[in-house]
């Protein structure tokens, strides 16, 4: 599948080294806004895959107008959710709108980049797997006719939907309660009208059949919106439907694409992500960008055999609490979503912080480790964003102003510029943060460690008030003088403490340790033997 799930894992593999094949039934590029929202932890990770145009075209949401039912007559006026302003731990704290025509071909265009494209109008018939493979039969129509190949591969990926034939060839039912549809039409529109400005998201409301959302969107076109309402499809109908509900003197001028789809508003997941060779992503787990980058980077580990296969396995258990608290959030929202009225639309609409998904945390995973004991009581899988500690299994915080000296055979170069963490955090190693001012102890650290150089870069932080170092520590990839103390807040280091921290490829602490013995456990854990 080559939506944004099936196009996010193929990025994150090739940005490893490995080689991918990505197909997609349909024969043309799909059309549509479609699912536009995208969280502060989409846009971080987005930004450790080197995917700069989503940031740079992605805008916020247009403030909710809600109308008195039959009228044009505001009644109430809000922000979707709350703004906030970003800190130097988190620089995104708000969320963007992005089409996801627009996504899909910004994600497409870095494929190409790297020699990779989607292959239309191929779909999957059927698999077969031993320990070793996968033998994947797929098929190719052209002008009519089927053309069948069978494909030899390591692993799979069914990036296809919840009603893929993956999900379903692989025998993984969904477990959970189950309620009746909720039927929806949704597509993007041209129109004119004098009454409808640009400015807001308009919300009409007049019974539970009555509703009617118009969101402005310069993607379409300048006089384009995506709507959504309680209908079934028929043109016709649907250009009567928004003109009763707006009571708006409206010329139509292009209806681009509409599509029926169905909300189940139940808690339903499916038990495990994987069989074998063979996982699934992206909407059969429920899941925007966090669960590909959660499987594609150990996927890669273990086909390059710097990782035990058993690596996969946290794949599922990482993610599964994740999946369930977010079913179990969109669930209440779309329970008042669906009973809209112009008196509940602020409640029903407005999203609090914890859907920005930068409390998503894997506290609970079998692979992080952490050696400080905090008495730190339990927090769920989507956390608090502001939690009071740093534990391993969090995201890793950002922090800016940083002046790097790079390492190198000649001895510490300095650049002027300062950088950012994010700068360095990508998903084909992991970023090992020794904060110090112990040099000694730094060193003696990164070489008790023998792990393949390659997929690991260290770096030591040292605090505002250590002098720059002139001299030559080449164990290191960098060193990073913390002038304006960010680093050391954000991740609640004492300046005169030694603390390691582990970030995955995913932005994730993998490990909080106090030296080598705890660095030592938890590659122990991830790599391979042969690999040290």
């Amino acid at each position: 599948g080559a939506g944004p799930a099936g196009l996010v894992a193929a990025l994150t593999l090739l940005r490893n080294g490995v080689r991918v094949r990505i197909i997609d039934k349909e024969f043309d590029y799909r059309l549509g806004q479609r699912g536009l929202g995208l969280t502060p932890r989409s846009l971080e990770l987005f930004r450790f895959l080197d995917v700069t145009a989503v940031e740079e075209l992605a805008r916020g949401p247009h403030p909710m107008r809600v109308y008195k039912p039959g009228t044009l007559t505001p009644v109430k006026t809000f922000t979707l959710t709350p703004y906030m302003e970003t800190t130097p731990a988190f620089p995104y704290f708000n969320p963007v709108m992005l089409g996801q025509q627009t996504l899909e071909a910004i994600l497409r265009s870095h494929l190409e980049e790297m020699s990779c494209s989607v292959e239309l109008g191929t779909g999957l018939r059927s698999f077969e797997q031993n320990e070793d493979r996968v033998l994947a039969s797929i098929v190719r129509k052209v002008d009519g006719e089927d053309y069948e190949e069978t494909v030899e591969c390591q692993w799979l990926i069914g990036a296809d939907g919840a009603r893929g034939v993956t999900r379903k060839l692989l025998g993984l039912n969904f477990i959970g309660e189950t309620r009746d549809d909720v039927v929806f039409i949704s597509g993007d529109i041209r129109l004119s009208s004098a009454s409808i400005d640009r400015q807001h998201w308009h919300q009409f409301s007049g019974g539970a059949t009555k509703t009617l959302s118009l969101r402005p969107s310069d993607e379409i076109g300048p006089d384009g919106f995506q709507f959504c309402t309680r209908l079934t499809y028929d043109t016709q109908a649907l250009f009567d439907h928004i003109r009763s509900v707006t009571t708006a003197d409206i010329i139509y001028n292009q209806l681009v694409w509409v599509s029926e789809f169905r909300f189940k508003p139940n808690v339903r997941m499916v038990e495990k992500l994987g069989v074998g060779r063979i996982f699934i992503a992206g909407g059969p787990v429920h899941s925007p960008t966090g669960g590909q980058f959660n499987l594609s980077w150990k996927l890669a580990l273990v086909t390059k055999n710097l990782a035990p296969p058993s690596l996969l396995t946290t794949y599922t258990t990482e993610r599964i609490p994740v999946i369930a608290e977010m079913l179990q959030l969109s669930t209440q929202l779309l329970d008042k979503t669906v009973k809209l009225t112009a008196d509940t639309a602020q409640g029903a609409l407005q999203r609090s912080e914890r859907m920005h998904m930068l409390g998503v945390n894997y506290r609970s995973s079998p692979i992080v480790i952490d050696e400080y004991d905090r008495g730190t009581e339990y927090v769920d899988a989507y956390g608090p964003i502001r939690a009071s500690c740093l534990v391993a299994g969090d995201r890793a915080p950002d922090a800016p102003s940083l002046v790097p000296t790079v390492v190198n055979r000649t001895g510490p170069v300095t650049v002027s510029e300062s950088i950012r963490l994010f700068d360095l955090f990508r998903p084909s190693f992991h970023t090992v943060l020794l904060f110090t001012t112990d040099v000694a102890w730094a060193v003696s650290t990164v070489q008790a460690i023998e792990v393949d150089r390659d997929v690991i870069r260290w770096v030591m932080v040292i605090p505002q008030s250590a002098p720059s170092f002139t001299e030559s520590f080449p164990p290191f990839d960098l060193i990073l003088h913390d002038r304006e103390g960010h680093a050391y807040r954000g991740y609640h280091v004492e300046m005169e403490d030694s603390k390691v921290f582990v970030v995955r490829p995913d932005g994730v602490l993998g490990a909080i340790v106090r030296g080598r013995e705890g660095l030592g456990r938890y590659f122990d854990v991830i790599f391979n033997p042969a690999s040290h």
